[in-house]
């Protein structure tokens, strides 16, 4: 296998994924995968994302498929450099997320021998990718140059189709690693611009039945994988037939007028939440965050159905007893019970004055969740980090007749990687980006910053700076008084003013809600710098507002009866 034929392999490899549809691609630097990132380069139907970080360019790809819904392609070279892909692989293939994973390896000669970065990264993902093929060392013969052809549609549609996830494709590369002088541009011998291999996604399955439920039902609704439109529709249906919509703000439905946007402060309140049983559930997407959502959910004794086309199991209580690809909304269905969506909107009303009282102006975490569903437009796209900002966006984020939309790293939860994600969601996507994130998720993943000056990236990150993991007041943990404080809350005393200046980002600190406003408004006109604005909180008092705000709108709903 010459330098030549390698090319000439990579060429055609490149060639198909963006026949197939491939625009994005991001590189890392390293000696064994320069014939990949310099054919991906050279492809000029590919964008290639240049990060110095492989764990930072496996989010910037993870958070790019996201905001595109198709697959994006990530490359690194061989040795631990693959292992720093795995947190990003682990969240796509629990996401459902369409990525392309391309690691370089030495060839078999020099594996097992003392030859420097050599490790093993057979199946080195595990179950997490959807497909794993080794890709194996190859003269370019027209038989080699059909079969990697037939390679690349196969690991694109296989990323795409059915339930999305990663495709690991190793390959083995050897010296010489880079070209005397350039192939021919007829290197590979394809015309026209058809894949090799065009593959129709089946249709969905039939609906069960030809049925609809009726009485007391409630529609749950999480994150969507595929049909931009769903969530209208589905928000239509449940306000035409009168269904209370419970509806994560990542699912895109938390529309008005059906949606239910304080379930999960109303169901923490245990009359109301025994008082609202339905008769039948329907769950839509991924089961959302809100623990007394799932507590509520797990302790009915109403029939649950699942819709998901890509028959993914969010069902961790065994309580749904059908799975249906699709169902059926059709325009004509009465309202089922018209005093059972009106108790449920007027009791979210009531939690929604509740809450805004209790809130008032002061800058807080749970009041940035709240106000920023309400300034960002509808072609905005809001990314939330997990841990608290995640939560408080589920629980105060407001309903709306155009949400923006809402993204989220929530196949395995982490933290890592999230402004990495929000970057490459910026790359992919339309409209502008803003990041919602903790202190310690961005100290985490604070080398994601280089993109913004190294690609030209532009995003609004809105810091929640606690000094610490403050998610770890809530939990049992935090009465382990010895060693709470240092080894779990972990604070850092960081500045991230100096890491604005270090990263070339601008940055600003505003001290009261319409300067937090003021500040938004203007990064999102700025169409060329990332601005970190930092909002200060204590850990210690957030804790104590959280439990007022449950409190408040606990006593509201004793009011209205």
């Amino acid at each position: 296998m010459s330098a030549t034929d390698t090319y000439t392999l990579l060429r055609a490899l490149c060639d198909e994924l963006a026949r197939c549809g491939l625009r994005h691609a991001c590189t890392s630097p390293g000696s064994r995968c320069a014939p990949i990132v310099l054919t991906l380069a050279r492809e000029p139907r590919i964008r290639c994302w240049s990060h110095i970080d492989e764990r930072c360019g496996g989010f910037f790809a993870l958070g790019a498929a996201k905001a595109s819904g198709t697959p994006v392609a990530v490359t690194c070279t061989s040795g631990t450099a693959a292992a720093n892909l795995a947190p990003a692989v682990i969240e796509a293939f629990e996401a459902r997320v369409p990525l392309i994973v391309l690691t370089a390896d030495r060839p078999p000669e020099l594996r097992d021998v003392g030859a420097g970065q050599a490790i093993d990264q057979l199946k080195l993902y595990g179950d997490a990718v959807k497909w794993f093929v080794e890709v194996g060392v190859h003269d370019a013969t027209p038989e080699r140059l059909r079969w990697i052809r037939a390679l690349a549609c196969r690991s694109y549609w296989t990323a795409l189709s059915g339930r999305p996830g990663p495709v690991h494709l190793n390959l083995p590369l050897r010296e010489p690693l880079v070209l005397d002088e350039p192939l021919p541009a007829d290197a590979t011998g394809r015309d026209g611009t058809r894949p090799y291999v065009i593959i129709d996604a089946p249709p969905p399955g039939p609906p069960a039945g030809g049925t609809h439920p009726s009485g007391r039902v409630v529609l749950v609704a999480g994150c969507p994988k595929r049909d931009p439109g769903a969530a209208q529709k589905l928000a239509g249906f449940a306000s035409q037939a009168g269904i209370p919509l419970l509806a994560d703000p990542l699912s895109g439905a938390r529309r008005e007028p059906a949606a239910i946007a304080h379930y999960d402060l109303l169901l923490r309140d245990p009359a109301f939440a025994a008082a609202h049983r339905p008769q039948f559930v329907i769950r839509v997407g991924d089961l959302p965050t809100s623990k007394p959502l799932r507590a509520w959910l797990a302790g009915l004794d109403a029939a649950q159905i699942a819709i998901d086309p890509e028959d993914a199991w969010h069902d961790p209580d065994s309580v749904v007893g059908m799975r249906l690809h699709a169902l059926p909304l059709p325009t004509d269905l009465p309202p089922l019970e018209p005093s059972w969506l009106a108790g449920w909107r007027a009791a979210d009303a009531a939690a929604a004055r509740a809450i805004d009282a209790a809130l008032g102006d002061e800058l807080s975490e749970p009041l940035v969740a709240r106000k920023l569903g309400e300034w960002l437009p509808p072609h905005a796209t809001l990314f939330v980090a997990s841990s608290m900002p995640v939560r408080d966006v589920e629980s105060f984020f407001p309903a709306c007749g155009e949400p923006p939309t809402v993204l989220s790293n929530r196949g395995a939860n982490g933290i890592d990687g999230t402004v990495s994600a929000a970057f490459g969601a910026a790359a992919a996507g339309e409209g502008p980006v803003v990041l919602l994130i903790g202190d310690v998720a961005l100290a985490h993943d604070i080398g994601g910053l280089l993109a913004a000056h190294r690609l030209g990236l532009r995003l609004t990150i809105v810091l929640l700076n606690n000094d610490g993991g403050g998610i770890f007041h809530f939990l049992p943990v935090a009465r382990e008084t010895d060693a709470f404080e240092q080894h779990v809350a972990t604070p850092h005393g960081l500045d991230f003013a100096r890491a604005a200046e270090l990263y070339g980002c601008s940055y600003e600190r505003p001290q009261s809600n319409e300067a937090l406003r003021d500040a938004v408004e203007q990064s999102l006109a700025d169409p060329t710098a990332t601005t970190i604005i930092e909002v200060r909180t204590d850990r210690g008092q957030n804790l104590v507002l959280h439990r007022q705000l449950e409190q408040a709108v606990r006593s509201a709903l004793v009011e209205r009866e």
